[in-house]
């Protein structure tokens, strides 16, 4: 999220506490800037403040609040309720060959037929102009710019994986044809989508609009809208699901929450208090828990997301925000913004095994090469994409990009079919 976004977005977010609201804000937009413009004493008075602000403006972190009625604000676009398409006659099934790694069947060049003849890209949305720049993988060199709709957020390949997204804070969505690179046609008019995401079956596209807090969910194939869910989750931007494909786990970035949804009722059906900041949601490969990142905790939440309880915590570092599970399904790529690295989490042990540096950087969302060894990363402040190897950390190219890289996405991608976002795969 861009930081000229927050006082926009902040200004509509009521906080629990009136006294908290000058303070929290400052302390939140602070950790957002560039690394490069910050002080390290401003870091530690920072840390110290969030230490203090925090806590005392939330529920006790770990803490589960039933789910409660929320009523749609009367400002938001009015969507027509329709009856929600039947499941595929055969829907793949939740989980791969392995039951230990859910994203067995998107390992190392396991790519489907229907993209292989794609052109490979890497896409980068410039959130802070209305471009995407396109970056070819070999050569490492910038080759093209798709000009689309104002606030870019993130690129997203469809359930059948037959065409890419923009997605626009600006109400836009807008396909690509992957076989080429170009765009197809206008695309679809939503309100305020910040990411696209798929139900695991294929039934349901779902569109996150942060600034109303709502959850849109969309025919697949059309993006036509069949109902809107009101959420109480200022900040609402990344999600994933359950492994029997029941319910979403989604975080709430300003209200230092999650929510869980219901994809039978499309309800909510709990809320969870972590404090700090929560980001990017990724289920586990063993299937055990999700992780959540916090960019102000500084490393992953573990939730047992029946549960609605939160079962454990792996510091990575300051920033902690974008999260990528390697090809093999036993490693994290955690990206630390705050702190210009990269945590390497071994998932069986849940402790980190290594952190690579990029040097100036501000590491945010990332997408891994069809192969496994090029991590690619987005420098949010900093105009740059790096490559980075996983075989040691090395740094392998700097792409000079547009203002505000952001949800980037590499693709061909290995997999069955697309959950959304920049290539979560399964």
């Amino acid at each position: 999220m861009p930081p000229a976004r927050l006082p926009r977005l902040l200004r509509g977010v009521t906080y629990r506490r009136q006294v908290c609201r000058p303070l929290d804000f400052r302390v939140r937009y602070a950790l957002r800037l560039p690394t490069r413009l910050i002080r390290p004493a401003t870091v530690v008075a920072v840390a110290g403040l969030v230490a203090l602000v925090l806590p005392a403006c939330a529920r006790p972190p770990g803490q589960a609040t039933a789910a409660r009625p929320t009523a749609t604000p009367s400002t938001a676009p009015p969507v027509v309720i329709k009856t929600l398409p039947n499941s595929p006659p055969a829907p793949p099934p939740p989980v791969g060959p392995d039951p230990t790694n859910l994203y067995a069947q998107a390992g190392a060049g396991q790519l489907a037929p229907a993209v292989r003849s794609a052109r490979p890209l890497v896409y980068v949305p410039d959130s802070d102009e209305s471009a995407v720049d396109l970056i070819d993988p070999a050569t490492r060199q910038l080759v093209g710019r798709l000009n689309v709709d104002k606030g870019p957020q993130h690129v997203v390949p469809s359930w059948d994986l037959s065409k890419l997204y923009v997605v626009s804070e600006s109400g836009r969505v807008i396909p690509i044809d992957p076989r080429t690179g170009r765009l197809l046609g206008s695309g679809t008019d939503l309100p305020a989508p910040y990411d696209l995401y798929f139900s695991p079956d294929g039934r349901l596209a779902i569109a996150v609009a942060e600034s109303t807090e709502d959850l849109l969910f969309l025919d697949p194939e059309t993006l036509t809208p069949l109902s809107r869910l009101h959420v109480d989750c200022p900040g609402i931007n990344h999600l994933d699901f359950a492994v029997d494909e029941s319910y979403l786990i989604a975080s709430c970035e300003y209200a230092s929450r999650i929510v869980r949804v219901d994809l039978r009722l499309l309800a909510v059906t709990g809320y969870l208090d972590l404090g700090g900041m929560p980001q990017e949601v990724r289920l586990d490969p063993r299937g055990r828990f999700f992780y959540v990142g916090d960019i102000v905790a500084g490393g992953l939440h573990l939730i047992d997301g029946a549960a609605m309880k939160k079962v454990g915590f792996i510091k990575t570092g300051q920033g902690a925000y974008g999260i990528v599970v390697s090809r093999d399904g036993r490693s994290l790529y955690v990206t630390n913004r705050g702190e210009s690295t990269v945590s390497v989490v071994d998932v069986a042990a849940g402790t980190v095994k290594s952190t690579w540096r990029i040097t100036g950087a501000s590491p945010d969302l990332a997408s891994l090469s069809s192969d496994g060894a090029v991590l690619w990363v987005s420098g949010r402040f900093d105009s740059e994409v790096y490559a980075v190897s996983t075989a040691d950390g090395k740094v392998l190219a700097r792409v000079p990009v547009g203002k505000g890289p952001h949800g980037l996405l590499v693709w061909p991608q290995p997999g069955r079919y697309s959950l959304g976002s920049n290539a979560m795969m399964r």
